[in-house]
């Protein structure tokens, strides 16, 4: 069975690694390469950093910051916010990120993920979904950070994703995000029946336990959080000895 993956996320806005609760109250956390070597030394498989205010208010991703992180940091990492054509990933993927992550920008224009698969590979290209539950199974995808609603649905545009050659699903529950109660684990283990690639789950990190249970209960392939890792509430190396002691394959 393949490792589990820890991935800390760096939110980044104005090229400070910032962190909100439910996408709105926003607090400065430090600086996202420091953060970044620190978590790699601890031990983290791979690192996210999004470009928060990107798609909102239309800028691009910084590339300068990836150049820096791509020669501090020596473990993968994936870069998002206002990757909106070819060019822009690739001045991000010649900067030094291993992968590229499409939200707003694919919901608008599905064909980009088409575009990506084509150019780069499908294993650089990361459809990133942000949705909200309405009710049963019903999940509406959002855009903007959440700001938008759109006449998506999580499984049939997860599913859109894959076909169109994205490699992995980031997927963030708005209801989870930054309360710290859990991941949305049937909402993640219904994306993971009825995909192919590897599902990232996001939103929800609080305890340990919950890393446990985003693996089994949910069948993430890996759980990416946060506040919990920024603020020092949860320790890498704690979270991947207790995973390990519950029998969850992961690196040590």
């Amino acid at each position: 069975m393949l490792a589990k993956r820890i991935i800390p996320c760096l939110d980044i806005k104005n090229g400070q690694t910032v962190k909100g609760v439910k996408f709105v109250e926003i607090k400065e956390v430090g600086d996202p390469v420091e953060l970044g070597a620190l978590y790699a030394e601890q031990g983290a498989d791979e690192l996210v950093f999004l470009d928060i205010t990107a798609s909102h208010e239309g800028r691009k991703t910084f590339v300068d910051l990836v150049k820096r992180i791509a020669r501090n940091i020596n473990i993968p990492f994936t870069v998002g916010g206002g990757i909106s054509e070819l060019s822009d990933a690739d001045a991000l993927l010649n900067a030094g990120a291993d992968k590229i992550s499409v939200n707003s920008s694919a919901v608008r224009n599905p064909h980009l993920i088409n575009e990506l698969a084509q150019n780069f590979g499908s294993q650089f290209v990361v459809a990133a979904i942000d949705a909200k539950h309405e009710q049963g199974d019903d999940w509406v995808v959002t855009v903007n950070g959440g700001r938008i609603p759109t006449d998506k649905r999580l499984f049939s545009w997860a599913r859109e994703c894959e076909d169109r050659g994205a490699g992995e699903i980031l997927f963030t529950s708005m209801d989870h995000d930054g309360v710290k109660q859990g991941f949305a684990n049937n909402a993640l283990a219904k994306l993971s029946d009825n995909l192919n690639i590897p599902i990232i789950a996001s939103g929800g990190a609080g305890k340990m336990e919950h890393f446990k249970d985003v693996f089994t209960i949910g069948k993430a392939d890996a759980g990416l959080a946060a506040s919990i890792f920024h603020f020092k509430e949860i320790g890498i190396p704690d979270l991947k000895a207790y995973l390990n002691n519950e029998q969850i394959p992961i690196r040590i």
